[in-house]
C-alpha cells in the first residue's frame, strides 16, 4: 500500500513541476526590426516563490550594432504596502553575491502596487548563478525565498528564452 501512495505521490509530484515549464512566445513589431521572446503567461505566471509570480522578455533588435535586452517582470500577489517614501527599492539576490536592483515609483496615493522590472544585464551570469531571494524594501522588508525546485525552473525557462529563435 505504501508503495502506491509514493507512485502516485511521485506522478502528482512530477505533473506539477512539468506543468510549470512555460511556452515562448515570439512575436514581431510592425516595422519589422524587434523581435520580443517571453514567457507565456496568458493562463498563469510562473512561480519564483511563493506569493512571488515572474515572467522573462528577450528583446532581440535587427542590426549588429544593437543588442538583446532581457527583463524580468516581478509580480508580487496581494501586496498592497503604504510607504511614506516616493521610490521603493526592489532587490533579487544572487547566489554569488550579486544584487539585481529595481527602484520603482510609487502610485500618488501612497501604496506600492506589488509589480516591478529588473533589468537583466547579463542573462548568461544569471544562468551560472540562482537568485537565492528577492527582498522588496518598504516601510517593513519583505523577503521572499526561492525553492530548490523553483530556482531550477526558473533557469530553465531562463535558458528558453535566451536560445528562443
Amino acid at each position: 500500500m505504501k508503495k502506491v501512495v509514493l507512485i502516485i505521490a511521485f506522478f502528482i509530484v512530477s505533473f506539477a513541476v512539468n506543468a510549470q515549464v512555460a511556452k515562448i512566445i515570439k512575436s514581431v513589431n510592425d516595422a519589422g526590426d524587434v523581435a520580443t521572446f517571453e514567457l507565456d503567461c496568458s493562463v498563469q505566471f510562473q512561480v519564483l516563490a511563493k506569493g512571488l509570480r515572474y515572467n522573462i522578455t528577450r528583446h532581440e533588435f535587427k542590426g549588429p550594432e544593437l543588442k538583446n535586452t532581457y527583463r524580468l517582470l516581478l509580480v508580487m500577489d496581494g501586496f498592497y504596502s503604504n510607504t511614506l517614501n516616493k521610490t521603493m527599492t526592489i532587490s533579487a539576490v544572487l547566489s554569488d553575491g550579486t544584487i539585481l536592483e529595481a527602484k520603482k515609483i510609487i502610485e500618488d496615493d501612497g501604496f506600492f502596487d506589488g509589480a516591478c522590472t529588473l533589468k537583466i544585464k547579463d542573462p548568461k551570469a544569471l544562468l551560472e548563478a540562482n537568485i537565492d531571494k528577492v527582498i522588496v524594501h518598504a516601510d517593513k522588508d519583505v523577503v521572499y525565498v526561492l525553492s530548490e525546485q523553483n530556482k531550477s525552473l526558473f533557469k530553465k525557462n531562463l535558458s528558453d528564452v535566451i536560445n528562443a529563435k
